[in-house]
C-alpha cells in the first residue's frame, strides 16, 4: 500500500509542476484548467457528492468540451498535421528541432515529447467526456428534460469517439477508458488504485467502443444544422461510421458507402469555388466564408476569438508580422509541389501554399521559401471533416469493395476534379483497378493536403513502406532516413513516461 500511495503522490506531483510550468512559461503546452467548484458541484442532504447540481451545470460542462475542440489546437491539429503530413511525403518537419525532426527523417522514440503531449492531452479529452456522460443521469433539475439528456450525451459521445478515433490511429492498443475513477482514500486504495493505472485494450476493442458511441450518438445528436458547423451532429457521426468501417478491424465497404450517402443526404456537397474553403474576404480582414455546405464539423474563430495555428504554420494575414521571427512545422516538400505542377493542379496548389520571404533557410532559399497556407489568419476556421474527404472515402469503398465499381468511383474521383479544373481519369485509368487506387490516393493527397489525412490514408491503404521508403531518394530536400519503414511503423510510440508510471502498459513493437 506504502509503494501505491507514493507513486500516486509522485504523478501527482508531476501533473503539478507540468501545470505550473504550462502557466509560467510561453509554451504550447499552455492551457487554463478548469476545475469543479461549488458553481457546479454540489452534495445531498445525505453527504452525498454531486457531479452536476442542475442543469446550467451539464450546459457549462458541454460548453467545455466544445472550446476543448476549439482551443486546445496543439495536439488536435497542430501535432496532427506534423503527424500526418511530415512524417509523410507532403511536409518537412519545418525545424531542426529535437522534438520534431524524427518525424521527418523517421527516428520517433516513446521520449518524444509531441508524443507525451498528445497522449496526455488525448486523456484528459476523454476523461472530460465521460464525466458528463456517466454523471447526466444522476442530475435530479426537471429542468432537464429526458430529450436534452439523450442529446447532450450524444455530443459528448460523438467528441469522446473523435478523440479516441485519433489515438488509435496513432498508437493501436491503448485504455480504452468509459469511466471516471473514484476518489482514492487509504480505505479504498486496493480497490481504486486500478482505475488510475488501467490496461491497455487492443485495437479492435477501441475500435468497437467508438463504434458503440457512434451508433448511440447517431440516434440523438442534434441534425445538422446549416448555419451552425461546430456542433457535434448526426451527421458528424455518420461521417465518423464511415471513416472507421474503412479502417483493417472493422471493415465494411457496404458500411462506408452506406453512411458517406446518409452524410450526402443531410445537405453536404462541394463547394463550387475551391477558395471558399480557406480563402479571406476581399478586405483581408477576417475568414472569406464559414459554414459552407462542404463543411461538416469546424473549429471556428470570429474576429478576436485567436487561431493561433496561423503562425505555427506560416503568417496570420491580418496581423502580417505576428510570430514571424522564427522557423514554422510542417514546410511544404519539394515533392508535394512536384505532384500539384505534375498534375497542373493550380486551383489547389495556390490555396494549398504560398511563398513569403523570411530569415531561415533550414529547407528552401529564405527569397522564396514555401509555407502551407490553409491556415492564414487568426480568423481562419478549421475544418476537421468535410464533404470532399467523405466523398472520396466512398469512392475508396467503391475501388476496394469484393465486386469493384471502377466506374463509379472514377466518376466521383471526376467530381472532385472537375472543381479543381482538371481532366477527367483516362479510359486506361478508369478500367483498371490499381490504376485506379493510384489515382484515388493522389486525389485524396492533392485535395486534402495539410488537413491531417496524408499518413492516415497511406496506413489505411498499407502504402507506407512503398511510398515513404521511396520518397527521400526522389525528394532532395528531406532529411537523411534514420530508420525504413516497415509494418511496425504503422503505429507510432507510446510515450516512455506513460510506460514507466502503468506498468500494464506496453510499447508498440519496433521501438
Amino acid at each position: 500500500m506504502k509503494g501505491k500511495i507514493m507513486k500516486l503522490r509522485y504523478i501527482f506531483c508531476g501533473i503539478t509542476s507540468c501545470l505550473f510550468l504550462g502557466i509560467s512559461s510561453c509554451s504550447l503546452d499552455y492551457d487554463p484548467v478548469d476545475t469543479y467548484s461549488d458553481v457546479t458541484e454540489g452534495m445531498t442532504d445525505t453527504g452525498e457528492k454531486v457531479v452536476f447540481k442542475n442543469k446550467a451545470a451539464v450546459v457549462g460542462h458541454l460548453t467545455t468540451i466544445y472550446n476543448q475542440m476549439r482551443d486546445r489546437q496543439e495536439h488536435w491539429y497542430v501535432d496532427l498535421l506534423l503527424i500526418a503530413d511530415s512524417h509523410a511525403d507532403n511536409a518537412y518537419a519545418g525545424t531542426t528541432g529535437a522534438e520534431v525532426l524524427p518525424f521527418e527523417n523517421n527516428s520517433i522514440e516513446g521520449s518524444n515529447s509531441v508524443m507525451e503531449r498528445d497522449w496526455n492531452r488525448y486523456m484528459e479529452d476523454v476523461a472530460r467526456a465521460n464525466i458528463l456522460i456517466c454523471n447526466i443521469d444522476a442530475v435530479t433539475d426537471n429542468a432537464l428534460t429526458t430529450t436534452e439528456r439523450a442529446q447532450y450525451k450524444a455530443e459528448a459521445k460523438i467528441f469522446r469517439a473523435m478523440v479516441m478515433f485519433d489515438m488509435v490511429r496513432l498508437w493501436g492498443d491503448f485504455p480504452v477508458i468509459t469511466t471516471v475513477a473514484d476518489d482514492i482514500t487509504s480505505d479504498n486504495i486496493d480497490e481504486v488504485y486500478p482505475q488510475y493505472f488501467p490496461a491497455q485494450n487492443t485495437e479492435l476493442e477501441a475500435y468497437q467502443q467508438i463504434e458503440k458511441d457512434l451508433l448511440d450518438a447517431v440516434l440523438y445528436a442534434p441534425d445538422n444544422t446549416a448555419g451552425n458547423k461546430t456542433l457535434f451532429t448526426k451527421s458528424v457521426a455518420r461521417t465518423l461510421l464511415a471513416k472507421i468501417y474503412a479502417e483493417k478491424p472493422l471493415r465494411d465497404y457496404a458500411k462506408v458507402i452506406r453512411y458517406c450517402d446518409e452524410v450526402k443526404a443531410d445537405g453536404f456537397d462541394l463547394v463550387e469555388d475551391f477558395n471558399d474553403l480557406f480563402g479571406m474576404n476581399t478586405a483581408g480582414t477576417d475568414a472569406k466564408m464559414r459554414n459552407t455546405k462542404e463543411s461538416i464539423l469546424e473549429a471556428q474563430f470570429t474576429p478576436g476569438a485567436g487561431n493561433w495555428c496561423t503562425w505555427m504554420f506560416g503568417r496570420d494575414l491580418v496581423n502580417w508580422n505576428t510570430n514571424f521571427t522564427w522557423a514554422k512545422w510542417v514546410t511544404p516538400s519539394r515533392d508535394l509541389i512536384n505532384a500539384f505542377k505534375k498534375e497542373g493542379d493550380e486551383v489547389r496548389f495556390k490555396e494549398s501554399v504560398v511563398y513569403y520571404d523570411c530569415k531561415w533557410s533550414n529547407y528552401y532559399p529564405s527569397d522564396n521559401y514555401p509555407f502551407m497556407y490553409k491556415c492564414r489568419s487568426a480568423n481562419s476556421s478549421i475544418i476537421k471533416y468535410r464533404y470532399a474527404d467523405v466523398l472520396l472515402l466512398k469512392a475508396e469503398a467503391l475501388i476496394m469493395q469484393d465486386t469493384p465499381d471502377l466506374d463509379g468511383a472514377a466518376d466521383i474521383i471526376d467530381e472532385v476534379r472537375e472543381r479543381a479544373k482538371l481532366g477527367a481519369l483516362s479510359a486506361s485509368t478508369r478500367s483498371n483497378k490499381n490504376a485506379m487506387l493510384n489515382a484515388l490516393l493522389k486525389e485524396r493527397r492533392l485535395e486534402l493536403a495539410f488537413e491531417g489525412q496524408r499518413w492516415f490514408d497511406l496506413v489505411r491503404l498499407d502504402k507506407v513502406e512503398e511510398v515513404m521508403n521511396a520518397v527521400y531518394a526522389k525528394d532532395s530536400g528531406r532529411k537523411a532516413q534514420v530508420y525504413a519503414f516497415d509494418k511496425t511503423s504503422y503505429r507510432l510510440p507510446i510515450p516512455q513516461s506513460v510506460i514507466d508510471a502503468n506498468d500494464k502498459i506496453h510499447q508498440n513493437p519496433g521501438y
